[in-house]
């Protein structure tokens, strides 16, 4: 029984919502039924399967009871809830008793946001954050794309800013596609301008909180109508903004998120996905466009006709550069287990590995060169003789070794050591790059 994490699914935008209500935690487990009742309710095809607090288990009250059990940690208790099907969903339950503020917070991510094209499936949403806000009166809930959210400008918080967000009364710096205002923030701002807001949907709760839904549909939010609609909710709330101002900064964070299709270099294509991957939603459509327009300089570690050996014993030097590549291999075989397979799919591996660790930032040069570099090499050399027929020729300065492929010889080693100056090397002079210009030239 395996979660289907976020990370595994492609998607250009995800949804998040965050809720956070008072909570009395002398009701146990009633207290918290209200919640997972609502969430059953109206999750339909994104409903939670799995829950995990120090073990994972099938979805029932029951399994969330025993992972609240299992899992206190002080002041605290947190759980997972997740799916093993697509859409994908990472969700956090968090429950704070004394001498922390009590609370239930939820933090959820849906990946894709497309999954909520549907007015249907938005409604239902609404309506479980509605049933959460009218049971646990609200501090803070609010729901959108999390791709726009990143983009969202907040002033620098102090002791005191915080403290205002803690309790529910923080200033207005965003209305987001869905939004509860707390009860005493309605009051700061002035309960008829609140309950005057332009949008899809306001509406009163009991406790004298206010939801506020800009639109029937959370993926339309980066359209202009619907950024209109956007702007003119926040400078209602907040008159000291200027309208121009914020729409304008409105349309320059949709102009941010509008798809781009990748047309990556085909030589680093496999490795730039992965990149561009680990890149925030916020961020990633401008870093698709930046390596859309980047070309990577030729390999120029080759030469038109091999130096000779230079060693004693060939065979002796050969198995040492063997030695070598299985010091990358338990460098990083727990992160990248198909460094193993010493294949051209492992060198992209081991590419995305290099660019995430950042190794120049990490250890002194020194060391890198000493022991990373020549590991690197020689494993960049292994694959180009297993997978392209190359043939070593040995050299007693390591830079100067070379693999026989074709009408030319390559220098790995020194591909790994200027691949290792800084982390831009990692994609100037990835190893994936490197193997497709020597596949392209073996015959």
């Amino acid at each position: 029984m395996r979660s289907l994490r976020i990370h595994e699914m492609k998607a250009d935008d995800d949804l998040w919502l965050s809720f956070a209500g008072d909570f009395t935690p002398t009701d146990g487990e009633r207290g918290l039924t209200p919640l997972l009742q609502s969430l059953e309710r109206y999750a339909g095809e994104w409903m939670p399967d799995i829950v995990t607090g120090k073990r994972r288990r099938k979805y029932t009250r029951a399994a969330v009871w025993k992972a609240l059990e299992e899992s206190q940690d002080g002041g605290s208790v947190h759980i997972e809830l997740a799916r093993t099907q697509a859409p994908a969903l990472d969700v956090l339950l968090t429950i704070f008793s004394p001498p922390l503020k009590p609370e239930v917070r939820v933090s959820m991510e849906l990946r894709p946001l497309s999954f909520f094209t549907e007015e249907t499936r938005c409604h239902a949403l609404v309506e479980m954050v509605r049933e959460w806000a009218m049971h646990y009166p609200v501090v803070k809930a609010l729901a959108g794309s999390i791709a726009d959210a990143g983009l969202v400008d907040v002033p620098p918080r102090n002791s005191n800013s915080q403290a205002a967000e803690d309790d529910g009364v923080g200033p207005i710096h965003e209305v987001s596609w869905l939004n509860v205002f707390s009860a005493k923030l309605v009051e700061k701002v002035g309960r008829e301008r609140v309950l005057s807001t332009p949008a899809h949907r306001v509406e009163a709760l009991p406790d004298g909180a206010v939801l506020v839904q800009l639109g029937p549909v959370v993926t339309d939010f980066a359209r202009e109508d619907a950024r209109e609609v956007q702007a003119r909710a926040l400078v209602h709330l907040r008159p000291d903004l200027d309208l121009d101002t914020v729409r304008r900064t409105l349309h320059e964070r949709s102009a941010r998120l509008a798809p781009v299709v990748p047309r990556f270099a085909p030589d680093v294509a496999p490795l730039l996905e992965r990149v561009v991957a680990r890149t925030s939603l916020s961020e990633r459509q401008v870093q698709i466009a930046r390596y859309n327009a980047w070309v990577p300089p030729e390999p120029e570690e080759w030469l038109p006709v091999a130096l000779p050996a230079d060693v004693e014993d060939v065979a002796r030097a050969i198995d040492g550069y063997d030695d070598l590549a299985e010091g990358l291999v338990a460098l990083l075989h727990t992160q990248v287990p198909s460094v193993f397979d010493a294949t051209p799919a492992s060198l992209t591996d081991v590419d995305e590995q290099f660019w995430v660790e950042y190794f120049p930032g990490m250890f002194p040069q020194e060391r890198i060169d000493a022991r990373a570099v020549p590991a690197i090499g020689a494993y960049l050399g292994q694959v180009l003789v297993r997978h392209l027929g190359g043939e070593w020729i040995p050299r007693r300065n390591l830079q100067e070794a070379q693999v026989r492929v074709g009408q030319r010889v390559w220098l790995p080693f020194l591909r790994a050591w200027r691949y290792m100056r800084q982390r831009e090397s990692v994609l100037d002079y990835s190893l994936t790059q490197f193997f497709r210009a020597a596949s392209r030239h073996r015959s």
